[in-house]
């Protein structure tokens, strides 16, 4: 069987930046452990896989550990391999997922992902991650999918020293790490051993619960956000209530083919 795959850089306006996703289009479902294998295989963060529905596609997202509810940069990413490659004409995707009904658009040059937003709740910052940083955070959040830590400053941001070890035994998808910009409005990185991934370049999952969070302390509906990974990427970021857009770029830096 050969399938086409993209390899698309999410979050960015040039390659070698932002998030890389590999995208494969589907005209049936393949069995999910093959699904698992090629993500493993491609050893990214993220590997999407879609097929055509009546009303749009059904999207799946696997890392090489396991399949997710919900992924941002390889929803973009599968949008762009829609729109430039794929000759899709209409200016709205809908993907149906296990996260509901997710909806794509263009805006100008960017690509803007339609996503629910998470709940934030405070919580006391559980004792594993007290010891997992070479910085202390200042307070703790729960969402739908991951935990929150705040941070006093961008600096400290760049400068955490994660134990990947004590992380993954939050029992949690991931842990979002997050200060107030001094350039932007928020900055952020992304950790995920739990599920195969320690560090994620660029998160879109993780700004459902960082949009509400800094839209709610920043007293703003419109935010520009940074995740510092050492890929780095922009998230262009709008709070609708129950809903959150983020928008980005993305840049195609594969073409091909696998047989399996």
């Amino acid at each position: 069987m050969k399938l086409s795959i993209y390899q698309i850089d999410a979050f960015a306006e040039q390659v070698f930046s932002g998030n890389p996703a590999a995208v494969i289009p589907l005209k049936y479902w393949l069995p999910t452990d093959i699904m698992q294998k090629i993500a493993i295989e491609n050893n990214l963060s993220e590997t999407a896989f879609f097929v055509p529905t009546k009303n749009g596609f059904h999207i799946r997202w696997f890392t090489p550990g396991t399949e997710v509810d919900l992924c941002g940069h390889a929803t973009l990413a599968t949008a762009h391999v829609l729109f430039h490659y794929l000759n899709y004409s209409e200016k709205e995707i809908l993907f149906d997922s296990r996260s509901g009904i997710l909806s794509v658009k263009k805006e100008g040059d960017l690509i803007v992902l339609n996503f629910p937003a998470s709940s934030v709740k405070k919580i006391e910052i559980p004792d594993n991650l007290k010891s997992a940083f070479n910085i202390q955070p200042l307070k703790c959040f729960k969402g739908r999918d991951d935990l929150m830590l705040i941070f006093e400053n961008e600096d400290d941001i760049h400068n955490l020293k994660p134990d990947f070890q004590k992380i993954k035994e939050s029992k949690t998808r991931g842990i979002i790490v997050t200060a107030k910009s001094g350039q932007d409005d928020f900055v952020s990185r992304f950790f995920a051993p739990a599920v195969g991934i320690n560090e994620d370049p660029v998160t879109g999952s993780a700004h459902t619960m960082l949009i509400p969070f800094w839209a709610e302390q920043l007293d703003k509906v419109q935010l520009t956000a940074k995740q510092i990974s050492t890929r780095g990427g922009i998230l262009h970021c709008k709070y609708l209530g129950e809903r959150v857009e983020i928008g980005g770029k993305a840049i195609t830096y594969l073409v091909g083919e696998i047989v399996i």
